[in-house]
């Protein structure tokens, strides 16, 4: 264990076992947003919203949702700062990764999130969502951003190599 993190989806998607869905993270300081997929890996639907205990009990929470619906591999959002620098909350994801592959086997990838927690918030406020629902959804609807944005890059490079 621990030798599945994956810098790119391009890496990353070799390791996937097929018709298996995917799993998509927005980890934040105080909660996990959390999306899947279907089983053909193109729409990423938003699960819920974990609040954050300590990481062991959320690595088992989400260990069991993994087991439950036969995750094939998890998408980490990656917080870059806009100008493509890694700071504090990137370096904390990264660590997050590591610790989370000391359990399991599934493979683990990173997606630039920069712009998933924008589009979300647009969403939401396109559909005219109040500020307290926003405030409960957005970090599993940013995972659902997360997540698609690398669905569509599996399905290019499905397409590019077919």
């Amino acid at each position: 264990m621990g030798g599945n993190i994956h810098e790119t989806v391009e890496g990353f998607a070799p390791a996937l076992k097929p018709m298996r869905a995917l799993m998509g993270l927005d980890l934040g300081t105080k909660t996990i947003g959390v999306a899947v997929s279907d089983t053909f890996r193109r729409v990423a639907t938003p699960l819920e919203t974990v609040k954050r205990k300590k990481f062991g009990v959320d690595a088992a929470y989400l260990l069991e949702i993994i087991s439950a619906r036969g995750i094939a591999g998890v998408v980490l959002g990656l917080p870059r700062n806009m100008d493509g620098s890694e700071g504090p909350r990137a370096q904390s994801t990264r660590a997050f990764a590591r610790n989370f592959a000391r359990l399991t086997n599934i493979p683990v990838t990173f997606w630039d999130e920069r712009l998933s927690t924008v589009a979300a918030e647009r969403a939401l406020l396109e559909a005219d969502t109040s500020r307290k629902r926003r405030a409960e959804v957005i970090d599993h609807v940013a995972a659902g951003y997360i997540l698609q944005g690398a669905l569509d890059r599996l399905t290019v490079l499905e397409h590019e190599n077919g």
